[in-house]
């Protein structure tokens, strides 16, 4: 089997191995989940019914994270600069061996329009890090909730994130209340209620803002105010911020990508692809971190230290 760059062949085993255990969740032909299944949150649905379509769905799963950056890689964004700065995940990971994040937020968390589990971006993103630290303890839990936003996002932050005692939050926001028609100044204070709950415990913190799609290019002027204001509070805050808006705008204007490599049908979610290359980029800029603070680079026993990201 001839792998990607960046993709080994224990990622593709993995895959496997969740797919035959029955991790795949396929629902219809596509197994793409319903938008009630990300209203629900994580489910584990039984593999398909029957020797030979459950061997089938290995098959195609594990050929398709196979080549799924080969006809369009994933590059690094040239015109979007960002770093992270995560002294306490990091030292859990260098220190203990062991790594919790929890991804905090709505239907692009949970990864409405992935075709399996593969492909929800908590789960790519964890066989990254595990590949890269495979001696570590790493769990990554997935906390997205469909429809969401910070108002109803705050109301289970202690069951959802608090509870769960992470290393890392990456907390998703911003998109529902753009198509909901909420001012996104009245988000401001909650954000940073939020951040404060969660440095308490000592967890770091990434914030990552709206995706740039043709449902939040509808709405130009409030995803505008939106990905400020997320920003802003990243830097009243003192944490990180995954640019995801500019990331996915670079895609589409400078690497001249249209929608539908990256975005689903119907016009809001992101694809396979989508998810795959955002948690790859995400995966990078905290190996990232955490490689700057074994190497001394960063002090991991002071307080977290906010970087553009």
């Amino acid at each position: 089997m001839r792998l990607i760059p960046g993709l080994s062949r224990n990622r593709v085993s993995a895959v496997v191995v969740a797919v035959a255990f029955g991790l795949a969740a396929l629902c219809g032909p596509a197994g793409a989940q319903t938008a009630s299944d990300a209203s629900k949150g994580p489910v584990v649905a039984a593999a398909p019914a029957g020797t030979s379509q459950a061997a089938d769905a290995v098959k195609a799963v594990a050929t398709s994270a196979a080549t799924i950056f080969s006809r369009v890689p994933c590059a690094t964004p040239k015109t979007v600069k960002y770093e992270a700065s995560l002294p306490h995940a990091a030292h859990k990971l260098i220190a203990e061996g062991r790594l919790t994040i929890v991804a905090f937020g709505s239907s692009s968390t949970w990864s409405y329009g992935a075709s399996s589990p593969t492909f929800r971006y908590p789960n790519w993103l964890a066989d990254q890090l595990r590949h890269h630290y495979p001696h570590a303890d790493i769990t990554v839990i997935n906390a997205g909730v469909g429809g969401e936003d910070v108002i109803e996002e705050m109301k289970r932050l202690q069951t959802s994130v608090i509870d769960n005692k992470p290393d890392l939050v990456i907390w998703q926001l911003g998109t529902n209340a753009i198509l909901k028609g909420r001012d996104p100044e009245n988000a401001m204070g909650l954000i940073e209620d939020g951040i404060r709950q969660m440095q308490a415990i000592g967890t770091d913190v990434v914030l990552v803002d709206p995706q740039y799609v043709p449902a939040t290019e509808a709405h130009e002027a409030e995803t505008t105010k939106m990905v400020s204001l997320i920003g802003r509070a990243a830097r009243a805050m003192r944490v990180s911020l995954f640019p995801r808006f500019a990331v996915m705008k670079e895609w589409h204007t400078t690497q001249a990508l249209p929608f539908d490599v990256f975005v689903i049908r119907d016009g809001l979610h992101m694809n396979d692809w989508g998810y795959a290359c955002f948690a790859q980029l995400l995966g990078d800029s905290i190996i990232r971190s955490v490689d700057q603070v074994k190497a001394g680079l960063e002090d991991s026993s002071s307080p977290p230290s906010w970087q553009p990201m």
